[in-house]
């Protein structure tokens, strides 16, 4: 139903009903703590992102150089494999150096013994390393020592002695002393040269 003021009066208006002050308060703290609190999950969640985007270069770089420091061992390993077998041929060239050396300065020294010893020659010869076993014979039992002593003055031969020496029964007619001997052959040492402005 429609109502129709034919006064004109001015209808009266409602009262307003006051809010109390505590009620406001509350609800603009409530708003406040809210926005406070939104802003500091904002400056939180703001700040877990930049770390964690942090952290993400970081791994990054720390997988790109673990993947070079594999690249590394890898050749490490290949360098370590190379000089293995490098030490190994070394130690076969080394080894047979020493096996090698000095034969001609052997044959030379031995020659030059005997020959300064009267009625001896030698029958055989055996090398084992610097390891040498001699065996010969010799017209008298002076000529064995003479042949020792002149190993002993060459300066190659070291730790010359003689094993067994006995008169050789076979031959009637000629007297002659078969012998046995040990030695170590060694190169003669060479005279250190002194270096120039030392004493």
């Amino acid at each position: 139903m429609i109502r129709i003021n034919l006064l004109g009066r001015a209808r009266p208006k409602a009262a307003r009903q006051a809010v109390p002050l505590e009620a406001t308060l509350q609800v603009v703290f409530l708003f406040a703590a809210l926005l406070l609190a939104f802003g500091v999950l904002s400056y939180h969640s703001h700040s877990m992102n930049a770390e964690a985007a942090e952290v993400r270069v970081h791994i990054q770089k720390q997988m790109g150089e673990k993947a070079h420091l594999e690249q590394l061992k890898i050749q490490v390993d290949k360098f370590e494999q190379q000089k293995a077998v490098l030490q190994q041929r070394i130690n076969v060239i080394e080894e047979l150096q020493r096996n090698r050396t000095g034969d001609q300065e052997l044959l030379d020294a031995l020659a030059n013994t005997v020959t300064r010893t009267d009625t001896l020659w030698l029958t055989s010869l055996d090398r084992k390393g610097n390891a040498l076993t001699i065996q010969g014979a010799a017209g008298s039992i002076n000529a064995v020592a003479n042949f020792i002593t002149q190993l002993k003055h060459s300066g190659y031969f070291d730790q010359v002695e003689i094993k067994e020496s006995q008169q050789d029964q076979k031959s009637s007619d000629v007297q002659t002393f078969n012998f046995t001997l040990t030695a170590q052959f060694a190169l003669p040492q060479l005279p250190t040269v002194a270096q120039p402005g030392k004493s």
